[in-house]
């Protein structure tokens, strides 16, 4: 099969189409002839170094793909899949490739009404934002979110997600092309953090009190101003580290406020953690994106041996949505 192979860390060119042996389905796992896949800013971080797959996972980039099922592995069946249905996948690496081999409870049915790309931008954020916001993060209705990034894979379905289940959204997003956009899909306040203190502007929309919920992607040099933002009682969720992955934490003020802060991603979990999750997203947010609520946001599509184009585009953070790669078939 073709796959796209990182022989070294370096810039997107480093992205090389390669031939490579297919991959075979373990115990547990079923292949998939792949239709698509989606760039994560996790997959930058392979390419340079720094975010290298846990132990066992493929060594190709790739966190989620769509497809066919074209194999069942040993002690799969009672899964209920069956050869040629179509999915989509959580993985923990891979989906840059025609074929995949995955975790049975890591597949999701195709939502209804749904195309092959789309579906392919759908299992990590959806796992995610779920996981995160949701389960760990708590958020319930008539609460309020602060999600950093709101233009982006991430931000776009946490906004939509959170208004479907009742919060109230505040967004940052570093243009005003994209904060029409956070507006379009159902954020109430949008915050321009090149050109506003975003702490001041979360307390003056919220009557003083705050934020109940931080969806962070910047890490370090968000710590601080996130913990202004928190209302008495407030969880900040970080799950990337763009900003830098350390920072003096001010233990009085979480004392003060009974403040939360915790870190988690998703990739190094393991598959039975993971296959709750994905359970959870198909019995609580498939249903909204089958009858239109949720929306998948797909800003462009790449050809997989593009894949190098596609990374630059990310790095550039001119999209709103995701960045699709369709994957041609064997």
């Amino acid at each position: 099969m073709r796959a796209i192979v990182i022989n070294e860390p370096g810039d997107p060119d480093v992205l090389v189409p390669t031939d490579v042996p297919d991959p075979v389905p373990g115990p547990g796992e079923i292949l998939v002839d792949v239709a698509a896949t989606a760039v994560n800013r996790a997959d930058l971080n392979q390419r340079q170094g720094n975010y290298p797959p846990p132990p066992g996972a493929s060594e190709y980039p790739g966190l989620e793909c769509s497809g066919r099922i074209s194999a069942l592995g040993p002690g799969t069946q009672d899964y209920g899949w069956s050869v040629g249905d179509a999915v989509c996948a959580l993985l923990s690496g891979g989906g840059y490739a025609q074929r995949v081999a995955v975790p049975a409870g890591q597949l999701l049915p195709i939502p209804e009404g749904v195309g092959m790309v789309e579906a392919a931008t759908l299992p990590e954020v959806s796992c995610t934002v779920w996981s995160t916001v949701f389960q760990a993060g708590g958020l319930s209705s008539g609460e309020t979110l602060l999600v950093h990034g709101g233009g982006s894979g991430i931000g776009t379905f946490t906004i939509q997600l959170a208004r479907a289940r009742g919060a109230h959204v505040i967004a940052t997003a570093g243009s005003a092309e994209k904060l029409a956009r956070c507006r379009e899909l159902g954020a109430d306040v949008g915050i321009n953090y090149r050109e506003e203190d975003f702490p001041s502007r979360v307390r003056e929309e919220t009557d003083g009190r705050g934020a109940d919920v931080v969806l962070d992607i910047m890490g370090g040099s968000y710590l601080d101003a996130n913990l202004r933002s928190l209302a008495t009682g407030g969880r900040l969720t970080i799950i990337g580290l763009m900003g830098g992955r350390s920072a003096e934490l001010d233990l009085g003020r979480m004392l003060v406020k009974r403040l939360s802060v915790q870190a988690t991603s998703l990739r190094s979990r393991p598959v039975d953690e993971k296959e709750r999750i994905v359970s959870g997203v198909v019995a609580n947010v498939w249903p909204l994106v089958e009858d239109g609520t949720l929306r998948p946001v797909v800003d462009r599509t790449f050809p997989l041996t593009e894949a190098a184009a596609a990374h630059h585009a990310m790095e550039s953070s001119g999209h709103v949505g995701k960045i699709a790669l369709t994957v041609a078939s064997r």
